[in-house]
């Protein structure tokens, strides 16, 4: 009996081992097909553009590619040379001394980016206005693209100025009578940080139908580049229906998400009304990586982004900042705008810039207030890996928007 026992015990043992290893096998099969599926589902979320391949009649897909170091091409232009450079951005001259960072080419898999000609742009943006739209990374990218066609334009040929309280700036070519502006609208629709200078607040308000407070400057533009994602990074928002300072205002907390979709439903619909369609094209940047999170690359737990000198060579590499619910809520606004007949491009540079830890100012920028004893102390608390050098990675940006501009 007792031998029966036994053998009993051990029939359960070895069943219950089994059952636990397939278990396993499961689980990991499943691990393996939620991330094949989410990186498919990152591939989806913005519908590569397809330009013609100088070596084929095959289309090329420009966002699929990887980085290729190039210090004959790259950079574009050098920072000092630039006038326009903007101070938060300017790592090399705020005391930075490894300038690999400029080096690096974007090489897509099957053909090569069109290379960026300023004088080509120039000319078809001649008697025209190129305006990107919203918070500091897309200003970025306007700073980027003023300094790639700075170089070739006389100093008496080229002003900078501001208007709408500085909410607006504009650089402009005036052989061409063509503008590069940025207009500074963080989260798309009126809030509480609409200030270009003094925005930073506790408690983010917006008001999410209320949009031609800032339409009104850009709507007649011929080219349009739209961004809103950092100022939304908080679990919920605070909601105003009203006026700012109207004292029968009705604010309500509700979830980020929600209320993101409800800003963009706002964006699309004046859009959708007041874009003249056969003389505006428009175009939406994808999330900007943040790199602060160490352990995501393998490195030690509480470090950034502060004395990277080296990119993430894991291919699909995706840090946990890139939120793909809200790139969901944007791929649907979008694809509803197209059903009614109005095309927004999709300028996909979030997993190419994911590889580039390396590429964000860190401790070399201005900084806009002065820094205490243990900040100085410990120089990643106030590392900045949320911006971009310059020259850098949203020179990239600007080369895949030029091929958007000369290849659609």
């Amino acid at each position: 009996m007792a031998k029966t026992h036994q053998i009993v015990v051990e029939g359960s043992l070895c069943g219950i081992r089994n059952t636990f290893y397939s278990s396993l096998v499961i689980l990991a099969a499943l691990i393996v097909a939620t991330t094949i599926y989410l990186r498919k589902d990152r591939g989806h979320l913005f519908r590569e553009i397809s330009v013609p391949s100088d070596s084929s009649t095959s289309q090329c897909n420009l966002f699929s590619g990887k980085w290729v170091f190039d210090n004959e091409s790259y950079p574009l232009y050098k920072e000092k040379q630039c006038s326009f450079m903007s101070e938060e951005v300017a790592c090399e001259t705020f005391g930075r001394k490894d300038l690999s960072y400029q080096n690096w080419r974007w090489q897509p898999h099957h053909c090569d980016l069109p290379r960026f000609n300023a004088t080509a742009l120039l000319e078809r943006l001649r008697n025209k206005r190129l305006v990107f739209v919203g918070d500091s990374l897309i200003r970025g990218q306007w700073v980027s693209m003023v300094c790639l066609v700075d170089s070739i334009l006389p100093k008496t040929l080229k002003s900078m100025h501001s208007t709408a309280n500085a909410s607006l700036n504009i650089f402009r070519a005036k052989e061409y009578n063509a503008s590069i502006e940025h207009y500074w609208s963080p989260l798309l629709v009126e809030s509480n940080s609409d200030d270009p200078v003094n925005h930073r607040v506790v408690e983010r308000t917006v008001r999410v139908k209320a949009i031609e407070k800032h339409a009104k400057y850009w709507t007649d533009a011929d080219f349009l580049v739209f961004n809103t994602y950092l100022w939304w990074r908080r679990p919920v928002m605070n909601v105003l229906w009203g006026s700012f300072g109207d004292p029968d205002g009705i604010y309500k907390k509700v979830k980020m998400l929600r209320v993101y979709e409800m800003a963009l439903r706002t964006w699309s619909d004046w859009l959708e009304v007041h874009v003249n369609r056969n003389k505006t094209r428009l175009f939406f940047v994808s999330m900007s990586p943040i790199h602060k999170r160490a352990e995501e690359w393998g490195e030690a737990n509480g470090n950034n982004c502060y004395n990277e000198t080296d990119m993430i060579t894991e291919e699909g590499y995706w840090g946990q900042d890139s939120d793909l619910k809200m790139m969901h809520v944007v791929e649907n606004v979008v694809d509803d705008l197209k059903a009614r007949g109005l095309n927004v491009e999709m300028l996909n540079i979030t997993q190419l810039s994911e590889y580039r830890k390396e590429g964000h100012p860190s401790i070399y920028r201005k900084q806009w207030y002065p820094l205490t004893k243990e900040q100085i102390a410990n120089p990643k608390s106030y590392a900045d890996c949320i911006h971009w050098c310059l020259p850098g990675v949203p020179d990239v940006w600007n080369e895949l928007l030029y091929a958007y501009i000369f290849h659609q």
